[in-house]
Protein backbone atom coordinates (compact mmCIF):
# COMPACT_ATOMS: atom_id res chain seq x y z
CA UNK A 1 0.00 0.00 0.00
CA UNK A 2 1.52 3.31 -1.04
CA UNK A 3 1.95 6.51 0.91
CA UNK A 4 -1.49 7.85 0.08
CA UNK A 5 -2.88 10.40 2.51
CA UNK A 6 -6.44 9.78 3.67
CA UNK A 7 -8.54 11.82 6.04
CA UNK A 8 -10.07 10.19 9.09
CA UNK A 9 -13.52 11.29 7.94
CA UNK A 10 -13.22 9.10 4.85
CA UNK A 11 -16.22 6.73 4.91
CA UNK A 12 -14.20 4.13 3.06
CA UNK A 13 -11.72 3.55 5.87
CA UNK A 14 -12.01 -0.08 6.87
CA UNK A 15 -11.20 -1.99 10.02
CA UNK A 16 -9.39 -5.27 9.54
CA UNK A 17 -8.50 -7.98 12.02
CA UNK A 18 -4.82 -8.69 12.44
CA UNK A 19 -5.28 -12.13 10.98
CA UNK A 20 -5.73 -10.25 7.72
CA UNK A 21 -8.97 -12.04 7.15
CA UNK A 22 -11.79 -10.36 9.05
CA UNK A 23 -12.81 -6.98 7.71
CA UNK A 24 -15.61 -4.76 8.95
CA UNK A 25 -16.44 -1.09 8.58
CA UNK A 26 -15.56 1.17 11.46
CA UNK A 27 -16.49 4.83 11.82
CA UNK A 28 -13.79 7.30 12.73
CA UNK A 29 -13.99 10.87 13.94
CA UNK A 30 -13.69 13.62 11.39
CA UNK A 31 -10.31 15.15 10.79
CA UNK A 32 -8.82 17.50 8.24
CA UNK A 33 -7.02 15.97 5.32
CA UNK A 34 -3.26 16.26 5.66
CA UNK A 35 -0.83 16.53 2.80
CA UNK A 36 2.91 16.69 2.40
CA UNK A 37 5.61 16.22 -0.21
CA UNK A 38 5.23 12.42 -0.18
CA UNK A 39 1.55 12.45 -1.15
CA UNK A 40 0.64 11.22 -4.60
CA UNK A 41 -1.78 13.37 -6.59
CA UNK A 42 -2.62 10.57 -9.02
CA UNK A 43 -6.30 9.60 -9.01
CA UNK A 44 -7.52 6.02 -9.03
CA UNK A 45 -8.80 4.92 -12.45
CA UNK A 46 -12.41 3.86 -12.92
CA UNK A 47 -12.14 0.08 -13.22
CA UNK A 48 -15.88 -0.45 -13.73
CA UNK A 49 -16.16 -2.63 -10.63
CA UNK A 50 -17.73 -0.18 -8.18
CA UNK A 51 -20.50 -2.72 -7.51
CA UNK A 52 -18.03 -5.24 -6.03
CA UNK A 53 -17.61 -5.43 -2.24
CA UNK A 54 -13.92 -6.33 -2.12
CA UNK A 55 -13.75 -5.97 1.67
CA UNK A 56 -16.46 -8.61 2.04
CA UNK A 57 -14.58 -10.92 -0.35
CA UNK A 58 -11.44 -10.40 1.71
CA UNK A 59 -13.31 -11.12 4.95
CA UNK A 60 -14.64 -14.42 3.64
CA UNK A 61 -11.13 -15.58 2.73
CA UNK A 62 -9.91 -16.33 6.26
CA UNK A 63 -6.75 -18.42 6.52
CA UNK A 64 -7.65 -21.78 8.08
CA UNK A 65 -6.17 -25.19 8.65
CA UNK A 66 -5.21 -26.59 5.25
CA UNK A 67 -6.35 -30.10 5.98
CA UNK A 68 -4.92 -32.93 3.89
CA UNK A 69 -3.41 -31.45 0.74
CA UNK A 70 -1.70 -34.59 -0.55
CA UNK A 71 -1.26 -34.15 -4.26
CA UNK A 72 1.17 -36.34 -6.19
CA UNK A 73 1.47 -33.87 -9.03
CA UNK A 74 2.22 -30.89 -6.78
CA UNK A 75 4.70 -32.87 -4.68
CA UNK A 76 6.48 -34.17 -7.77
CA UNK A 77 6.58 -30.69 -9.32
CA UNK A 78 8.13 -29.17 -6.18
CA UNK A 79 10.67 -31.97 -5.76
CA UNK A 80 11.73 -31.61 -9.39
CA UNK A 81 12.90 -28.05 -8.70
CA UNK A 82 14.74 -28.47 -5.40
CA UNK A 83 17.42 -30.37 -3.54
CA UNK A 84 18.17 -30.49 0.20
CA UNK A 85 19.92 -27.33 1.36
CA UNK A 86 18.86 -25.37 -1.73
CA UNK A 87 18.00 -21.67 -1.46
CA UNK A 88 14.32 -21.29 -2.42
CA UNK A 89 14.52 -17.61 -3.42
CA UNK A 90 13.84 -18.29 -7.10
CA UNK A 91 11.74 -21.44 -6.73
CA UNK A 92 8.03 -21.23 -7.55
CA UNK A 93 6.13 -22.64 -4.58
CA UNK A 94 2.75 -24.40 -4.95
CA UNK A 95 -0.28 -22.14 -4.43
CA UNK A 96 -1.33 -24.04 -1.30
CA UNK A 97 1.89 -22.88 0.40
CA UNK A 98 1.19 -19.19 -0.32
CA UNK A 99 -0.86 -16.65 1.62
CA UNK A 100 -3.01 -14.12 -0.20
CA UNK A 101 -1.28 -11.12 1.35
CA UNK A 102 2.09 -9.44 1.21
CA UNK A 103 4.90 -10.01 3.69
CA UNK A 104 4.68 -6.31 4.61
CA UNK A 105 1.12 -6.75 5.86
CA UNK A 106 2.11 -9.80 7.87
CA UNK A 107 4.70 -7.74 9.77
CA UNK A 108 1.89 -5.39 10.84
CA UNK A 109 0.47 -8.26 12.89
CA UNK A 110 3.29 -7.73 15.39
CA UNK A 111 1.15 -4.86 16.71
CA UNK A 112 -2.18 -6.68 17.08
CA UNK A 113 -1.86 -6.01 20.84
CA UNK A 114 -1.06 -2.28 20.80
CA UNK A 115 -1.75 -2.01 24.53
CA UNK A 116 1.13 -4.42 25.19
CA UNK A 117 3.37 -2.46 22.82
CA UNK A 118 3.00 0.77 24.83
CA UNK A 119 2.96 -0.84 28.29
CA UNK A 120 6.70 -0.44 28.82
CA UNK A 121 6.33 3.35 28.95
CA UNK A 122 4.14 3.23 32.07
CA UNK A 123 6.65 2.17 34.72
CA UNK A 124 9.44 4.08 36.43
CA UNK A 125 11.18 0.79 37.25
CA UNK A 126 13.77 -0.47 34.72
CA UNK A 127 13.14 -4.14 35.49
CA UNK A 128 9.40 -3.72 35.05
CA UNK A 129 10.00 -2.00 31.70
CA UNK A 130 12.11 -4.93 30.51
CA UNK A 131 9.44 -7.42 31.60
CA UNK A 132 6.81 -5.39 29.71
CA UNK A 133 8.93 -5.40 26.54
CA UNK A 134 9.46 -9.18 26.84
CA UNK A 135 5.72 -9.71 27.32
CA UNK A 136 4.93 -7.66 24.22
CA UNK A 137 7.55 -9.54 22.18
CA UNK A 138 6.39 -13.03 23.18
CA UNK A 139 2.74 -12.19 22.52
CA UNK A 140 3.41 -10.68 19.09
CA UNK A 141 3.98 -13.89 17.10
CA UNK A 142 0.66 -15.65 17.60
CA UNK A 143 -1.57 -13.14 15.71
CA UNK A 144 0.46 -13.59 12.52
CA UNK A 145 0.48 -17.39 12.70
CA UNK A 146 -2.63 -18.42 14.61
CA UNK A 147 -4.08 -20.56 11.80
CA UNK A 148 -1.09 -22.87 12.27
CA UNK A 149 -0.94 -23.30 8.50
CA UNK A 150 2.51 -23.21 6.93
CA UNK A 151 1.84 -20.53 4.33
CA UNK A 152 4.32 -18.06 2.91
CA UNK A 153 3.18 -14.46 2.23
CA UNK A 154 3.82 -13.09 -1.24
CA UNK A 155 7.15 -11.32 -1.73
CA UNK A 156 6.71 -7.53 -1.94
CA UNK A 157 7.96 -5.80 -5.07
CA UNK A 158 10.77 -3.30 -4.64
CA UNK A 159 9.28 -0.04 -3.40
CA UNK A 160 6.02 -1.60 -2.24
CA UNK A 161 4.60 -0.03 0.93
CA UNK A 162 1.87 -0.80 3.44
CA UNK A 163 0.44 1.29 6.28
CA UNK A 164 -2.24 0.93 8.93
CA UNK A 165 -3.11 1.92 12.51
CA UNK A 166 -4.72 0.68 15.72
CA UNK A 167 -6.78 2.30 18.46
CA UNK A 168 -5.31 1.25 21.81
CA UNK A 169 -7.76 -0.37 24.26
CA UNK A 170 -8.23 1.78 27.35
CA UNK A 171 -6.84 4.95 25.79
CA UNK A 172 -9.24 7.69 24.74
CA UNK A 173 -8.64 9.56 21.52
CA UNK A 174 -7.42 13.09 22.22
CA UNK A 175 -8.53 14.87 19.07
CA UNK A 176 -4.92 15.90 18.42
CA UNK A 177 -3.77 14.70 15.01
CA UNK A 178 -0.36 13.89 13.60
CA UNK A 179 0.79 15.83 10.56
CA UNK A 180 3.58 13.45 9.58
CA UNK A 181 4.83 9.96 10.39
CA UNK A 182 3.44 6.60 9.26
CA UNK A 183 -0.23 7.63 9.05
CA UNK A 184 -0.75 11.44 9.06
CA UNK A 185 -4.12 12.49 10.41
CA UNK A 186 -4.18 9.78 13.07
CA UNK A 187 -4.81 10.56 16.72
CA UNK A 188 -1.67 10.85 18.84
CA UNK A 189 -3.15 8.10 21.05
CA UNK A 190 -3.15 5.59 18.19
CA UNK A 191 -0.38 3.23 17.12
CA UNK A 192 0.54 3.78 13.47
CA UNK A 193 2.61 1.53 11.18
CA UNK A 194 4.34 1.76 7.82
CA UNK A 195 6.51 -0.74 5.91
CA UNK A 196 8.52 -0.53 2.70
CA UNK A 197 10.41 -3.07 0.61
CA UNK A 198 13.76 -1.30 0.48
CA UNK A 199 16.00 -3.87 -1.24
CA UNK A 200 15.65 -6.68 -3.77
CA UNK A 201 19.04 -8.40 -3.36
CA UNK A 202 18.86 -9.27 -0.53
CA UNK A 203 15.06 -8.90 -0.15
CA UNK A 204 14.91 -6.51 2.83
CA UNK A 205 11.67 -5.26 4.39
CA UNK A 206 11.86 -2.24 6.68
CA UNK A 207 9.04 -1.21 8.98
CA UNK A 208 8.33 1.38 11.65
CA UNK A 209 5.60 1.90 14.26
CA UNK A 210 4.97 4.58 16.87
CA UNK A 211 2.63 5.89 19.53
CA UNK A 212 3.21 9.66 19.70
CA UNK A 213 1.52 10.33 23.05
CA UNK A 214 3.47 7.59 24.80
CA UNK A 215 6.68 8.54 22.94
CA UNK A 216 7.51 4.97 21.96
CA UNK A 217 8.61 3.70 18.56
CA UNK A 218 9.86 0.52 16.91
CA UNK A 219 12.14 0.41 13.88
CA UNK A 220 13.05 -2.86 12.17
CA UNK A 221 14.52 -4.50 9.12
CA UNK A 222 14.20 -8.16 8.19
CA UNK A 223 15.19 -10.24 5.22
CA UNK A 224 14.32 -13.88 4.90
CA UNK A 225 16.27 -16.76 3.41
CA UNK A 226 14.29 -19.93 2.72
CA UNK A 227 16.01 -23.31 2.44
CA UNK A 228 14.61 -26.70 1.42
CA UNK A 229 15.19 -29.26 4.21
CA UNK A 230 13.59 -32.35 2.72
CA UNK A 231 10.11 -32.59 4.22
CA UNK A 232 10.34 -29.06 5.60
CA UNK A 233 11.19 -25.52 4.55
CA UNK A 234 13.39 -23.46 6.86
CA UNK A 235 13.14 -19.65 6.85
CA UNK A 236 16.00 -17.71 8.42
CA UNK A 237 14.90 -14.27 9.64
CA UNK A 238 17.93 -12.01 9.36
CA UNK A 239 17.78 -8.58 10.99
CA UNK A 240 16.64 -6.91 14.17
CA UNK A 241 14.25 -4.41 15.68
CA UNK A 242 14.82 -1.53 18.09
CA UNK A 243 12.18 -0.29 20.51
CA UNK A 244 12.91 3.24 21.72
CA UNK A 245 11.38 4.69 24.89
CA UNK A 246 12.04 8.41 24.54
CA UNK A 247 11.14 9.43 28.10
CA UNK A 248 13.80 7.04 29.46
CA UNK A 249 16.20 7.29 26.50
CA UNK A 250 16.26 3.48 26.42
CA UNK A 251 16.72 1.33 23.33
CA UNK A 252 15.78 -2.36 23.36
CA UNK A 253 17.36 -4.33 20.52
CA UNK A 254 15.45 -7.51 19.55
CA UNK A 255 16.35 -10.40 17.27
CA UNK A 256 13.92 -12.82 15.59
CA UNK A 257 13.44 -16.60 15.63
CA UNK A 258 13.55 -18.66 12.47
CA UNK A 259 10.45 -20.22 10.94
CA UNK A 260 9.84 -23.75 9.71
CA UNK A 261 7.15 -25.13 7.44
CA UNK A 262 6.76 -28.79 8.37
CA UNK A 263 5.15 -31.72 6.50
CA UNK A 264 4.90 -29.72 3.29
CA UNK A 265 3.99 -32.80 1.25
CA UNK A 266 0.96 -33.68 3.38
CA UNK A 267 -0.66 -31.32 5.91
CA UNK A 268 1.69 -28.33 6.28
CA UNK A 269 2.08 -26.68 9.69
CA UNK A 270 4.52 -24.13 11.00
CA UNK A 271 6.70 -23.58 14.04
CA UNK A 272 9.39 -21.19 15.25
CA UNK A 273 12.88 -22.17 16.37
CA UNK A 274 16.16 -20.70 17.51
CA UNK A 275 17.68 -18.43 20.16
CA UNK A 276 16.82 -14.74 20.39
CA UNK A 277 17.92 -11.87 22.57
CA UNK A 278 16.33 -8.69 23.90
CA UNK A 279 18.88 -6.25 25.26
CA UNK A 280 18.80 -2.76 26.77
CA UNK A 281 22.34 -1.43 27.01
CA UNK A 282 21.43 1.57 29.17
CA UNK A 283 19.59 -0.31 31.94
CA UNK A 284 21.76 -3.42 31.77
CA UNK A 285 18.78 -5.76 31.52
CA UNK A 286 18.67 -8.43 28.84
CA UNK A 287 16.63 -11.53 28.00
CA UNK A 288 17.76 -14.78 26.43
CA UNK A 289 14.92 -16.84 24.96
CA UNK A 290 14.91 -20.07 22.96
CA UNK A 291 12.06 -21.19 20.70
CA UNK A 292 12.18 -24.99 20.80
CA UNK A 293 11.27 -27.00 17.72
CA UNK A 294 9.27 -30.20 18.12
CA UNK A 295 11.44 -33.29 18.68
CA UNK A 296 11.41 -35.85 15.88
CA UNK A 297 9.81 -38.44 18.18
CA UNK A 298 7.22 -37.26 20.71
CA UNK A 299 7.16 -33.92 22.49
CA UNK A 300 5.09 -30.80 21.93
CA UNK A 301 5.60 -28.04 19.37
CA UNK A 302 5.77 -24.28 20.05
CA UNK A 303 7.59 -24.47 23.41
CA UNK A 304 9.86 -21.70 24.71
CA UNK A 305 12.27 -21.32 27.61
CA UNK A 306 14.04 -18.16 28.66
CA UNK A 307 15.48 -15.93 31.35
CA UNK A 308 15.75 -12.22 32.09
CA UNK A 309 19.07 -11.06 33.56
CA UNK A 310 20.56 -7.90 35.05
CA UNK A 311 24.10 -7.30 33.88
CA UNK A 312 26.60 -8.19 36.60
CA UNK A 313 24.38 -10.77 38.31
CA UNK A 314 24.58 -14.55 37.91
CA UNK A 315 21.01 -15.54 38.70
CA UNK A 316 18.17 -14.49 36.40
CA UNK A 317 15.68 -12.01 37.80
CA UNK A 318 12.93 -13.98 36.02
CA UNK A 319 12.59 -17.29 34.18
CA UNK A 320 10.14 -18.06 31.37
CA UNK A 321 8.58 -21.29 30.09
CA UNK A 322 5.54 -22.42 28.17
CA UNK A 323 4.19 -22.32 24.62
CA UNK A 324 4.28 -19.15 22.52
CA UNK A 325 1.23 -20.50 20.66
CA UNK A 326 -0.71 -20.80 23.91
CA UNK A 327 0.34 -19.88 27.48
CA UNK A 328 3.70 -18.68 28.81
CA UNK A 329 4.54 -18.57 32.51
CA UNK A 330 7.02 -16.31 34.31
CA UNK A 331 8.71 -16.95 37.66
CA UNK A 332 10.45 -14.00 39.40
CA UNK A 333 13.59 -14.68 41.43
CA UNK A 334 11.56 -13.88 44.51
CA UNK A 335 7.89 -14.45 43.96
CA UNK A 336 5.24 -16.80 42.66
CA UNK A 337 4.86 -18.03 39.10
CA UNK A 338 2.29 -16.16 37.02
CA UNK A 339 0.91 -16.14 33.48
CA UNK A 340 2.73 -13.53 31.43
CA UNK A 341 1.18 -14.39 28.02
CA UNK A 342 -2.10 -16.10 27.16
CA UNK A 343 -2.00 -15.90 23.39
CA UNK A 344 -5.35 -17.47 22.56
CA UNK A 345 -7.36 -15.63 25.20
CA UNK A 346 -6.14 -12.07 24.63
CA UNK A 347 -8.35 -10.35 22.02
CA UNK A 348 -6.65 -8.81 19.03
CA UNK A 349 -7.30 -5.22 18.02
CA UNK A 350 -8.43 -4.78 14.39
CA UNK A 351 -6.07 -2.74 12.27
CA UNK A 352 -7.52 0.10 10.24
CA UNK A 353 -6.51 0.06 6.59
CA UNK A 354 -7.60 1.60 3.35
CA UNK A 355 -10.23 -0.32 1.35
CA UNK A 356 -9.08 -3.48 -0.42
CA UNK A 357 -10.00 -2.09 -3.84
CA UNK A 358 -7.74 0.93 -3.33
CA UNK A 359 -4.93 -1.25 -1.99
CA UNK A 360 -5.08 -3.41 -5.11
CA UNK A 361 -4.88 -0.35 -7.35
CA UNK A 362 -1.95 1.09 -5.41
CA UNK A 363 -0.10 -2.24 -5.42
CA UNK A 364 -0.60 -2.52 -9.19
CA UNK A 365 0.78 0.99 -9.64
CA UNK A 366 3.84 0.04 -7.59
CA UNK A 367 4.40 -3.03 -9.77
CA UNK A 368 4.11 -0.88 -12.89
CA UNK A 369 6.72 1.49 -11.47
CA UNK A 370 9.02 -1.47 -10.74
CA UNK A 371 8.71 -2.67 -14.35
CA UNK A 372 9.48 0.84 -15.60
CA UNK A 373 12.64 0.98 -13.47
CA UNK A 374 13.79 -2.34 -14.90
CA UNK A 375 13.23 -1.10 -18.47
CA UNK A 376 15.01 2.22 -17.97
CA UNK A 377 17.74 0.95 -15.65
CA UNK A 378 16.91 3.69 -13.15
CA UNK A 379 18.33 3.01 -9.68
CA UNK A 380 15.74 2.55 -6.95
CA UNK A 381 15.72 4.95 -4.00
CA UNK A 382 13.45 4.12 -1.02
CA UNK A 383 10.95 6.87 -0.25
CA UNK A 384 10.50 6.28 3.46
CA UNK A 385 13.67 4.64 4.81
CA UNK A 386 17.39 5.33 4.51
CA UNK A 387 20.31 3.02 5.22
CA UNK A 388 22.47 3.60 8.28
CA UNK A 389 25.18 0.95 8.46
CA UNK A 390 23.39 -2.41 8.64
CA UNK A 391 20.09 -0.80 9.65
CA UNK A 392 17.31 0.93 7.75
CA UNK A 393 16.00 4.05 9.52
CA UNK A 394 12.58 5.62 8.97
CA UNK A 395 13.12 9.14 7.65
CA UNK A 396 10.22 10.73 9.53
CA UNK A 397 10.54 9.05 12.93
CA UNK A 398 8.90 10.40 16.06
CA UNK A 399 12.16 11.42 17.73
CA UNK A 400 13.03 13.55 14.71
CA UNK A 401 9.72 15.43 14.68
CA UNK A 402 8.36 18.22 16.85
CA UNK A 403 4.87 16.75 17.24
CA UNK A 404 2.77 16.06 19.13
Amino acid sequence: MAEERQSDNDPNMRSQSSSSGSASMKSTSAAPTTTNQRESTEEEPDWGDAHEDFDEIYKNNEETDLGDVRNKYVATHLLSQVSIGMDLTKVTLPAYLLERRSLLEMYADFFAHPDDFVKGTESQNAEERMVAIVKYYLGAFYPATKSGAAKKPYNPVLGETFRCRWTVPGLKLTGKRTTDGPFPGSDINQVTFVAEQVSHHPPISAFYAEHPAKKISLSAQIWTKATFLGLSIGVENIGNATIYLQDFDEKYVLTFPNGYGRSIMSTPWMELGGKVEIKCEKSGYYAEIEFLTKPFLGGKPHKIVGSIFKQGTKKPVMTLKGEWFNVIFAKPLRGKEFTIVDAKEKPEVPKECEPIAKQVWIEQRQRDEAQKRRRTGKEFQPKLFEKDGENWIYKYSLEGRKEP
